[in-house]
């Protein structure tokens, strides 16, 4: 279990301020040591928001990364990158990213990246919050990958970045990183069509390395690109098989389904940590701090509160910083409610 009970906390990305998307357009007009100012200034800047909200966890928003997985491409050898997405206008969706063709044998010499992340972090926070880093699962990564004769499906991809992705995890726990999410949006929003035992496997080869050696959590949302889901929006299809993850905590979507499957938490709860989502990130409404009380007294009827955090429903990229500002602040005031009502 966790140190603190109802805990508040984040799964990791954070919205870009305005003037990095701006300056990232013109990075062949910036030296070296100007990129490096620009990304500890946006790091600076997030790390910032989240301890005025009064988190017990941050993290550094994934100031550096394009949305929360796609940069990691950049990593890779044996990619010709970025085929162009077959439909470019129209209303935001997933047909509108590109691909990457696999030409060759997938490596990743330089790992990922996030080891450099952590320690930006760490050197940039404040004492207090407790630090945490994300990284992208082997299932997900293996997403934008176009499959081919070495690697005839998804599922081949996903074990070729399989010990990629453990390197990297092992990396970060020996660099002094003491808790990490593993971000695998894709084993949810396709539980329902594979064999979730299959996606539970894979993912406990990949963190075998780091087990028991931090705090391991995992992200269970149904997607988020531009606001929008990609999957059925429920838990059902994953259960039980994925009371087998090998980590400490669950983290699922709840606000924005109105808190269906709340009952799912007490059955998680029996043997992990729940950080169960409360705030909507599609959503621009701002819940006041007395509807996340009432939230979070919902489901301490279903958990005792050491085994719950609160936390918004996903990711935080794709909501206006204005919006996610407002509400951080407001997790953080209605987790606080009623913490001083229990007397935590």
């Amino acid at each position: 279990m966790k140190e603190r009970p109802l805990r508040t906390t984040v799964v990791g990305s954070y919205p870009l301020p305005g003037w990095l998307e701006h300056a990232t357009a013109h990075l062949d007009e910036l030296g070296p040591d100007d990129v490096a100012e620009l990304v500890d200034d946006a790091v600076v800047c997030a790390v910032h928001d989240q301890v005025a909200a009064g988190l017990d966890v941050i993290t550094d928003g994934e100031q550096t990364r394009i949305d929360f997985n796609l940069s990691f491409y950049g990593f890779l050898e044996g990619l010709e990158h970025e085929v162009e997405p077959r439909r470019r206008f129209g209303p935001p969706a997933h047909d509108q990213r590109g691909t990457h063709t696999i030409v060759g044998e997938l490596a990743a010499p330089r790992g990922l990246g996030v080891v450099a992340e952590w320690e930006r972090l760490r050197r940039v926070a404040p004492p207090g919050p407790a630090l945490k880093a994300s990284v992208p699962g082997p299932y997900t990564l293996s997403g934008r990958l176009v499959p081919n004769e070495r690697y005839p499906d998804r599922y081949a991809v996903a074990e070729a970045l399989l010990p990629i992705v453990a390197a990297e995890l092992e990396a970060l726990v020996e660099a002094g990183c003491g808790e990490i999410t593993i971000d695998e949006p894709s084993m949810s929003c396709y539980a329902h069509r594979e064999d979730p035992a299959r996606l539970v496997d894979l993912f406990n080869r990949t963190v075998r390395p780091v087990a028991g050696r931090c705090r391991l959590s995992t992200h269970l949302c149904f997607g988020n690109y531009k606001g929008r889901a990609v999957g059925p929006r429920r838990y059902a299809p994953m259960f039980p098989a994925f009371l087998e993850l090998d980590v400490e905590e669950l983290h699922l979507e709840m606000a924005s389904r109105e808190l269906a499957e709340s009952e799912l938490v007490a059955e998680i709860a029996e043997r992990k940590d729940v950080a169960v989502g409360i705030v909507d990130v599609k959503s621009y409404w701002i819940e006041p701090p007395e509807e996340v009380a009432t939230r979070v007294r919902h489901f301490l009827g279903l958990a005792p509160p050491e085994r719950l955090s609160f936390a918004p429903d996903c990711g935080l990229s794709q909501t206006a910083r204005w919006a996610a500002r407002q509400k951080l602040r407001t997790l953080v005031a209605g987790v606080r409610i009623v913490r001083e009502e229990l007397g935590l």
